[in-house]
């Protein structure tokens, strides 16, 4: 079966090396939109359960060009929908249209819609579906006028990992912090600070990756509901799943980070307990100015406010300047720096190492990487 797994902007080959570590057969990373893969159930449930900077994986039905609603309607009634939905099953419909003569979501939906229920209703002899059941999400890419019809297997995003009940100002998606972490030079038997945590997520993500903890291990999944699908193979790929995170739970770690503000960091310690990971990230309020780092050098990991969602272009600056100077006090110390302040480097005191474009929401940003070139210790 062929599958695809979405990716936002610049994670699609973050996304595409997980699928080839869960064992992801025929792994192609999409220039736009992620990386497709093929695999059985077993391999789509891992990559759920595994997948850190995606947000949803599909089960393609069909692939065709359509430039009319005519072409539309006939390619989604070829489909052989009873082998994926019973009579009781609720069907929603997305869509989504770039660069293609059929640009109406709206009009996209209403006739795979009818296409659809006319299969349906045909094969089980009724004039109307009742959808009364369990939900199903059918999804209607559209792009340069191929069309793409798959099913979410995912449900809610894979960014919702279930351990952020509360959010506090501006908060960094699951998935966008872990991209940070991976893309960073940092590595899980170093120390990871971030001087600017906020509600927790990129420390939590972190400790994820270092504890190898599947980030949708204490979530379910839509495809877990499908009536087509051997729940064994999903079952043993979770139990799976939470064995390697039992083997590696007591490993070490030295995770930590602070926040000026305490009703963030009352958040983020509301947060790491929801992970399951208390007493293994240590938490403080304190003001950057302060922070002082001591011990192995590590990594320095901070998405500091840069005005456009917190205070203002001068309080970014003035955050700017103060992580150069905690790079100053820290000597050995990498340091990694998401922000969409086009003026960071000058600010924070000499040019990035490596850089990497990213997208916060709809903030585009930068990813400033300052290595000290010294060979990691294993």
């Amino acid at each position: 079966m062929k599958w695809i797994a979405s990716a936002a902007f610049g994670m699609e080959g973050l996304t595409g090396r997980d699928l080839k570590r869960i064992g992801a057969e025929n792994v192609k990373v999409l220039s736009i939109g992620g990386a497709e893969f093929e695999g059985g159930f077993d391999t789509a449930m891992r990559a759920n359960l595994w997948l850190r900077t995606a947000d949803h994986v599909h089960l393609v039905l069909a692939e065709f060009e359509a430039k009319t609603f005519e072409e539309l309607f006939q390619g989604v009634k070829e489909i052989p929908w009873p082998d994926y939905l019973s009579r009781e099953n609720a069907f929603n419909i997305r869509a989504h249209c770039v660069k293609s003569t059929l640009m109406s979501p709206s009009d996209c939906q209403k006739i795979t819609k009818k296409a659809v229920a006319d299969v349906l209703c045909a094969y089980y002899k009724l004039s109307r579906m009742p959808e009364d059941g369990d939900a199903v999400q059918i999804d209607v890419d559209i792009r340069n006028d191929c069309v793409c019809v798959s099913l979410d297997a995912s449900g809610e995003p894979l960014s919702k990992r279930g351990y952020r009940t509360w959010n506090g100002e501006a908060p960094l998606r699951e998935t966008l912090a872990a991209a940070l972490v991976l893309t960073s030079a940092w590595h899980p038997w170093q120390p990871l600070y971030d001087p600017c945590c906020g509600t927790g997520t990129l420390l939590i993500e972190a400790a994820f990756i270092a504890l190898n903890r599947a980030p949708g291990l204490r979530r379910a999944f839509a495809m877990e509901s499908w009536g087509f699908v051997d729940k064994k193979e999903l079952e043993e790929a979770r139990r799976q799943a939470q064995s390697r995170y039992d083997e590696c739970y007591q490993r070490p770690i030295d995770i930590a980070g602070s926040d000026i503000d305490p009703e963030a960091i009352e958040l983020a310690k509301r947060h790491v307990r929801q992970a399951g990971l208390s007493n293994r990230i240590e938490l403080n309020v304190a003001d950057l100015r302060d922070v002082a780092l001591s011990g192995e050098a590590g990594m320095i990991i901070a998405n500091p406010p840069y005005g456009e969602r917190i205070g203002d272009r001068r309080v970014s600056h003035a955050v700017s300047r103060q992580l150069g100077e905690l790079s100053r006090r820290c000597p050995g110390w990498d340091v990694s720096v998401f922000t969409a302040d086009m003026g960071f480097e000058r600010e924070f005191g000499r040019p990035a190492s490596r850089r990497r474009r990213f997208y916060n929401g709809r903030i585009e940003c930068e990813y400033h990487m300052f290595e000290n070139g010294k060979k990691k210790r294993r």
